[in-house]
């Protein structure tokens, strides 16, 4: 009997041990299966959060503010009618959801937490026998023995129904698990029916039409895309097929194709930064004009700003470090202003030429550019070399050669005339050669800049109120001047090359608008010429009268008066440069002192030349040589009115 019972419960614990492994397995499946049941879910629901935001998204088309929308209104009802297909989608994907978490993903949830729960049926036998275990063995107590048997016999009686009641559930699992996997797939399989069987009755009649009309859209589109896209081919390879000059900087230098009739420019230059005392940088920003102003966008701005308003402004080509290209903007007060650097020569100039005629304030008349022709025609003609019309003009009159080559400006200031024997322009002055208006600074800037300090001027001068050199001097006689302008020429062999520098500098200013000049004293004496501050009595600049080679007044506008001066460079060769004047008084006083200091230097050596000299010159009382009236004669004006610190052209 026993050994019978002993063998029965061997088997059992087998096979239970067999069906716990068979449900441990079929728990690991389970959530497995729970885990890829709400993938599908979760994926369900984000297609109605993905639908709901779509439709909303083709309804916001409308709203943009498209830059070139024209034309897009057949796009807009489209886009319009597919948000309400979207919308009837959204409404059966939130459908399907719903049934997917019902008949889905639920059942298999509650298999798992009711039919895959772990039962515990020895732990409360245990402790009961634990109990038991330890009751003293010398002395029983009947009444606390009696209990402990009680409590054992209680937990063996639910062990055993819980042990009963766990083998009928491990038996039933194995019919359980077949239907638990079962019912979610029918129910996942009659959700997706149910979807698409709606779908297709809600869609298939009427959207047939639709969409067949939406392709041809499409395709006719299609057609025009291919074609524009072959216009766009052809266009590209006749671009790419030309020059290689033409993606050149300054490919054209010699004779460039230059516009100056510009009243609006725009393109990059280089704007010059000063960061210290001494150092620059320069930056390329995008520039354009926009009325009287000069406007800039830096890179990323979505509009531009007023960098300088050039009503009334002047602009001229200057040298700057080693850098080519590059002109100035002065304010009307002659303050100096911005400097930028073009890529070109011809860049260059047609911002020169635009900014100028804005200047001009030719933007505010009715027809601008008709105003910019006909200015530009006559500046044209201004600079125009005098020989060349007379080349041009052979059958014509003297008169009329002399009356083409007449230059007007607000002084009525008038260029030599030419004659056939006259050199050509190009063998005097070089074409393009910069010219400097500003060789002199005003009074008020000079002790700005050198207040508190010893000067030195660019001529190599240092401040020196004294002239020690002009007590010693036997001549010293002072005029009133205004410089107009300098540049280096290419001979001193003859005063032609003067008068050619008095046209181009006044030619010039007309051009760019420079009419602002700064007065200066210019003392003459047996050893130098010297150009000294009225206001403050200092020396600005400084010329050794043996370095002054050719010396002239004009021919017609008599106040006119240049000299070329030799000066040795340090490469061992010399240079050769003019510098143009307009003097209170006429040119020939001026030119008188300086050929009489010329032949003071010369006879100085032989005392009875020099004797000789002295007697054919008045005498002041203190001994000095008085040459001419410095004054201006009585039908040039009132001196008076010169006496300012700046005047106008």
């Amino acid at each position: 009997m026993k050994l019978t019972f002993f063998l029965l419960f061997f088997q059992t614990r087998s096979l239970l041990s067999v069906f716990e492994e068979d449900a441990g397995t079929l728990t690991d499946y389970t959530n497995q299966l729970l885990q890829a049941m709400q993938r599908v879910y979760g994926a369900q629901n984000e297609m109605c959060l993905a639908t709901q935001q779509l439709s909303k998204q083709l309804l916001a088309y409308e709203k943009q503010n498209f830059a070139l929308g024209k034309g897009d209104e057949e796009v807009i009802s489209t886009l319009h009618y597919f948000s309400k297909v979207v919308d009837e989608l959204n409404l059966l994907h939130t459908e399907l959801a719903k049934q997917l978490a019902d008949t889905m993903v639920l059942p298999i949830i509650q298999f798992r937490e009711k039919d895959l729960t772990d039962v515990c049926l020895f732990l409360e036998h245990d402790l009961s026998m634990a109990k038991y275990s330890r009751l003293p063995k010398k002395k029983e107590n009947e009444k606390v023995k009696t209990e402990v048997g009680k409590e054992v016999a209680a937990a063996r009686r639910k062990q055993h129904l819980s042990s009963l009641q766990y083998y009928c559930a491990l038996n039933a699992l194995q019919y359980r698990k077949q239907m638990a996997m079962m019912e979610p797939m029918i129910g996942f399989a009659h959700g997706q029916i149910n979807f698409f069987k709606k779908g297709a009755e809600m869609f298939s009649k009427r959207m047939d039409s639709f969409l067949s009309s939406v392709a041809d859209m499409v395709q006719s589109i299609q057609v025009e895309l291919e074609a524009e896209a072959e216009k766009m081919r052809v266009s590209q390879q006749e671009l790419l097929s030309v020059d290689e000059s033409v993606y050149t900087p300054d490919s054209d230098v010699a004779a460039p194709q230059i516009n100056r009739n510009l009243i609006q420019k725009a393109g990059y230059l280089n704007l010059r930064n000063k960061t210290g005392l001494v150092t620059t940088t320069w930056e390329r920003l995008y520039f354009f004009t926009q009325g009287g102003n000069l406007m800039c966008q830096p890179r990323g701005a979505v509009a531009g700003g007023l960098i300088q308003d050039l009503d009334n402004c002047s602009v001229m080509a200057v040298d700057c470090e080693d850098r080519r290209y590059c002109f100035q903007i002065t304010t009307p007060n002659g303050k100096s202003g911005i400097i930028l650097q073009a890529e070109s020569r011809k860049e260059n100039e047609e911002w020169i030429c635009a900014i100028n005629n804005i200047s001009r304030q030719i933007y505010l008349t009715d027809n601008p550019e008709a105003v910019a022709i006909k200015l530009n025609q006559t500046a044209l003609q201004a600079v125009t070399p005098i020989t060349s019309f007379g080349k041009k003009q052979e059958s014509s009159c003297p008169s009329q050669n002399l009356k083409n080559s007449e230059m007007e400006n607000e002084n009525d200031k008038i260029v030599p005339k030419a004659t056939a024997s006259l050199p050509e322009a190009e063998e005097l002055i070089a074409p393009g050669t910069p010219i400097q208006f500003d060789i002199v600074l005003p009074a008020t800037e000079f002790l700005d800049q050198n207040r508190g300090s010893r000067r030195t001027n660019p001529f190599g001068e240092t401040e020196d109120e004294s002239f020690p050199e002009a007590e010693d001097s036997l001549l010293q006689q002072m005029f009133i001047v205004r410089f107009l302008g300098s540049m280096a020429v290419k001979t001193d062999s003859t005063t032609e090359v003067i008068y050619e520098a008095m046209r181009q500098v006044l030619a010039a200013r007309a051009i760019h608008n420079i009419f602002r000049m700064t007065e200066s004293h210019l003392m003459v004496t047996s050893q130098s010429l010297r150009l000294i501050d009225p206001q403050t009595q200092v020396s600005r600049a400084n010329f050794e009268l043996t370095s002054v080679t050719q010396f002239a007044a004009h021919q017609e506008n008599k106040r006119l008066v240049g000299f070329v001066i030799r000066v040795p460079e340090s490469t061992g060769e010399e240079s050769l440069s003019t510098y143009i004047f307009e003097s209170n008084s006429e040119g020939e006083k001026i030119c008188y002192a300086i050929n009489l200091g010329k032949e003071i230097i010369e006879v100085q050596k032989d005392p009875e030349a020099l004797a000789q000299l002295m007697l054919s010159i008045p005498l002041t009382n203190d001994g000095k040589y008085v040459l001419l009236n410095d004054q201006p004669d009585d039908d040039d004006g009132n001196p008076n009115e010169h006496r300012g610190a700046e005047s106008e052209a």
